[in-house]
């Protein structure tokens, strides 16, 4: 059944490509987050506050724009940052200005990231996760999906620390991670949100345990025609190169606010 509904869709998807297939699909995102309070002064009252204040820094919209082939991600405008009855403040890396743009039939992505002012250009081939395509079905609004998982390995920060010294987040060796997928031929194009795509049928929610992303609005083929432009601006870079020049960067943050730290705000870094 799964086999035939594959080719199926792999010739829908050939045939909608030359019929300018368009659409923007809403995600709606959240991740679990494990706080814990390097300094022993730190109120119960307190540390409820920050994981309130967390907890809504990552709960966040997005939007998918695509055609047959390519897409582009960003990230909807929302208010800044939350902030306490206390004045504290939570930044997250990473900025609601990145673009991510995908072209699946070339299977490379172009990220345009902002990291503190300082614009990149991150270019580099998609991720090809292993599916295995599972019988399970649900509804997603009006979509009948269903249920692929993968698995890949990670190394995850596990705690994010304040007000401590010794503040470097601690990590965890590599782990493999299962990533659970549901998707839905009835759009028959291999996309999905963030990096994730490569199933017969758009993603409409996607989870690792730790981050979930969910479809919220479907617009196909709207009246307005969707522009899909990929990012050119900023030093161009391979994703590795970035990840490696972000770690110096926290590292560097960290040192000049355990210099002058006033304990009313702190910056994090969830999984890049």
């Amino acid at each position: 059944m799964i086999r035939i509904l594959i080719l199926i869709v792999l010739f829908i998807i050939e045939s909608v490509s030359a019929q300018d297939f368009q659409g923007v699909v809403t995600y709606k995102t959240n991740r679990k987050v494990d706080l814990k309070m390097g300094n022993a002064n730190t109120s119960p009252e307190m540390q409820k506050q920050i994981q309130e204040m967390l907890r809504k820094q990552f709960q966040k919209e997005f939007t998918l724009s695509f055609s047959a082939f390519e897409s582009v991600y960003k990230e909807e405008e929302s208010l800044e940052a939350p902030q306490s009855a206390t004045g504290m403040r939570i930044m997250v890396a990473g900025g609601g200005s990145d673009v991510l743009y995908k072209n699946i039939k070339e299977e490379r992505f172009a990220s345009k990231r902002d990291m503190l002012g300082k614009l990149f250009l991150v270019k580099d081939k998609l991720e090809k996760l292993d599916w295995k395509l599972e019988d399970e079905t649900k509804k997603i609004g009006n979509y009948t999906c269903y249920k692929a998982t993968a698995k890949r390995m990670e190394r995850r920060i596990r705690s994010i620390r304040l007000n401590n010294d010794n503040e470097d987040q601690e990590t965890i060796p590599e782990e493999e991670v299962t990533i659970t997928a549901w998707y839905t031929p009835e759009i028959p194009i291999n996309n999905g949100p963030g990096n994730y795509w490569g199933l017969p049928g758009l993603i409409l929610e996607v989870g690792d345990g730790e981050q979930n992303m969910l479809c919220s609005k479907v617009v196909l083929n709207p009246k307005k025609k969707v522009e899909i432009i990929e990012p050119s601006k900023g030093k161009v870079i391979t994703q590795e190169q970035f990840e490696d020049v972000l770690t110096k960067k926290m590292k560097e943050m960290r040192a000049r606010r355990s210099q002058r730290d006033d304990g009313r705000s702190f910056q994090i870094r969830i999984g890049g």
